[in-house]
């Protein structure tokens, strides 16, 4: 059987729960149930009906409802609760039931003002207090957002950074490189150099002077490559012990200034290897084949007297010969 829904109030203040709860014990009188059961069971159902929020100013929806022979009180939203009042001795007859609800109808809607205008201070003033301790709430998730953040962005940052030098480390080398190439290679607007730098004789000075010189060593070359880089633009690496890189967005002549700039701060005690892409390189490269020039070219800097720098044309040029035309970037150097 369908329940017949005998009233239905905002109880937003406490005189609102007070007229309920006389409406309900009212309707078990008429109705003829019994009323001491029924005030037992009312004064469970004010304290439930406190614990959801009524008389705090939210306004916490009730309703009576009859169905069959029992007597039912329900509260809620989304999630609705409940509470048996009254069981009767038989279904009451229709016209009965139509005059109760006309009976509470006709109550709730009688308007004093009085009441009227307690019931909306307190409804504003609970509106107040939500969208404060709402707005609190969104600032305080805002916050925790913002250090979670900050502290994820720290540990990538950390994971990719060399300890030592502060560098970006072979991680970080391979993921940015790869990176910078497909972008290059795809967009064909732009030239990218790779340019691969090792210390020269770096063991024996390790050796002879320490591992507390050869770190400030390394440093000295972290801050000259970061020095010659364009900061945000640019990248240094170390990507290994005495091995460093630098990616450049430019084309071989301007990376060759780069490694002029650093062979001169570092007195030429560096070999250099240079490989370049522009847009008429082919799009059969890899970046594979991309660190192989480079690499290539640096191991003719060493094996042509160390301290300079050499560019490998192969990968600016898709005609003729691999050549590695040597530049000497330097009076003196190194065997």
């Amino acid at each position: 059987m369908e329940p017949v829904e005998l009233l239905k109030q905002n109880l937003a203040i406490e005189p609102d729960l007070q007229n309920f709860i006389g409406f309900v014990l009212e309707s078990v009188t008429r109705l003829g149930g019994n009323p001491f059961a029924a005030s037992i069971a009312s004064l469970d159902l004010m304290k439930k009906l406190r614990g959801a929020g009524a008389g705090t100013g939210y306004p916490l929806p009730a309703s009576l409802l009859l169905q069959g022979k029992q007597l039912v009180a329900q509260w809620g939203e989304s999630v609705k609760s409940h509470a048996q009042l009254s069981t009767l001795a038989q279904p009451p007859q229709a016209e009965i039931i139509e005059q109760l609800r006309q009976h509470l109808l006709n109550s709730t809607e009688s308007a004093d003002p009085a009441l009227l205008f307690q019931r909306n201070a307190e409804m504003t003033r609970h509106f107040n207090e939500t969208r404060s301790r709402t707005e609190k709430e969104l600032e305080t998730l805002q916050q925790t957002l913002v250090k979670r953040q900050t502290e994820l962005h720290e540990s990538l940052r950390q994971a990719e950074t060399d300890p030592l030098t502060g560098l970006l480390n072979r991680r970080a080398f391979d993921e940015k490189l790869g990176q910078a190439f497909r972008h290059t290679m795809r967009q064909k607007v732009s030239p990218l150099s790779l340019i691969m730098l090792d210390l020269d004789h770096f063991k024996e000075i390790n050796d002879h002077f320490g591992h507390q010189f050869g770190d400030a060593y390394l440093n000295k070359m972290a801050h000259t490559l970061t020095h010659v880089i364009r900061e945000d633009v640019d990248f240094a690496f170390r990507t290994g012990g005495d091995e460093f890189a630098m990616v450049l967005f430019a084309d071989y002549p301007q990376a060759c200034n780069k490694a002029t700039q650093v062979l001169r701060l570092m007195e030429t005690k560096v070999s250099i290897g240079i490989s370049t892409i522009n847009p008429s390189t082919p799009d059969s490269l890899t970046v594979e084949e991309f660190i192989l020039h480079a690499d290539s070219a640096l191991y003719e800097a060493k094996n042509s007297g160390r301290g300079r720098a050499v560019v490998d044309l192969c990968s600016v040029s898709d005609s003729g010969d691999c050549q590695f035309p040597c530049m000497k970037l330097a009076n003196s150097t190194h065997g």
